[in-house]
């Protein structure tokens, strides 16, 4: 496995959308999931899409929040996902990217989805989420569309460095617009 460096934002494969994986349970598939795994737990990711390792191909990795254990890290594969949305409502939290490192915008998302596609086996993947489970998988997913979670800002003034927004921000009771 090896350790890939990280697209930045300014770099135009996050900006392009990403290929169908035709060999899904492939070799070549296989070793970049592995080394996508070791590039997102090196950075202390808890999500990563293909184009942040400049690869052009649909796939995700990600650390599921509804199965997380302090014994054991598991690494969910998601390749060629589809994403449909359970209700219209919408949450907005902060989030974060490998991307666009230490920055922080406060982002507008659908409070339940459901995912679909495959896992490096060739199985099928339908499931249900919500929370930051849904979160994660929105983000991720935004990647292989060419979006990133600056173009979903919840208010144009709702991003900034993260120790600032730590700061300043996060858990406040003030609206935006005093900002």
């Amino acid at each position: 496995m090896a350790i890939l460096k990280v697209s930045r934002l300014g770099h135009p494969i996050l900006l392009q959308k990403c290929e169908i994986v035709d060999d899904i349970t492939g070799i070549e598939t296989k070793k970049i999931i592995k080394d996508m795994t070791e590039t997102m737990l090196d950075a202390k990711g808890i999500g990563l899409a293909a184009p942040q390792v400049y690869i052009k191909q649909k796939i995700m990795i990600f650390i599921n929040p509804d199965e997380k254990s302090e014994s054991e890290t598991k690494i969910e594969t998601l390749i060629n996902p589809k994403l449909i949305k359970v209700s219209d409502e919408t949450n907005d939290d902060w989030e974060g990217c490998l991307s666009i490192p230490g920055m922080l915008g406060l982002v507008r998302r659908f409070s339940q989805i459901r995912y679909q596609g495959f896992d490096m086996f060739g199985n099928t993947v339908n499931i249900q989420a919500n929370g930051l489970h849904a979160r994660v998988i929105q983000h991720e997913y935004d990647h292989l569309m060419g979006i990133l979670y600056i173009n979903r800002l919840a208010h144009k003034n709702a991003y900034g460095y993260t120790d600032e927004i730590k700061d300043f921000w996060q858990d406040k009771e003030v609206s935006l617009d005093e900002r």
